[in-house]
């Protein structure tokens, strides 16, 4: 996997160009790398909010109940599809792990207000 292009990368061939910038030109080429990389990630979470949320709700109808096991069952479809390029074993993973965290989310939501204000010991 290759590293992205900037000038801040050592591997990059820019980066001796980057040496005889000024501190404010350098500034400038960091915040415009830092809103690259977050405008990427920014889709990319979106991308997998709307898979989740998409999947959850359809199950919803399906199933006609609104209940824990929705989430689980879209968090592990959706963990499944997003690791489905590194094989069989990365989506058993995903969906596992991604149907856990669903699980973890659903269940403090579904607590009561003042079970969610008590200490955890």
């Amino acid at each position: 996997m290759s590293s992205p292009i900037s000038p801040f990368n050592p591997n990059n061939p820019l980066s001796a160009a980057t040496q005889s910038m000024t501190t404010r030109e350098q500034v400038v080429a960091g915040f415009k790398d830092m809103g690259k990389a977050s405008w990427r990630s920014a889709k990319n979470f979106g991308l997998i909010g709307a898979i989740f949320s998409g999947t959850e709700c359809c199950i919803e109808g399906l199933r006609a109940k609104n209940d824990l096991w929705n989430g689980v069952a879209a968090g592990c479809l959706t963990g499944g599809t997003l690791a489905i390029n590194g094989g069989p074993q990365a989506a058993a993973i995903g969906c596992a792990g991604f149907a856990a965290f669903s699980a973890a989310i659903d269940a403090y939501m579904r607590m009561p207000e003042d079970e969610k204000r008590k200490a955890v010991i």
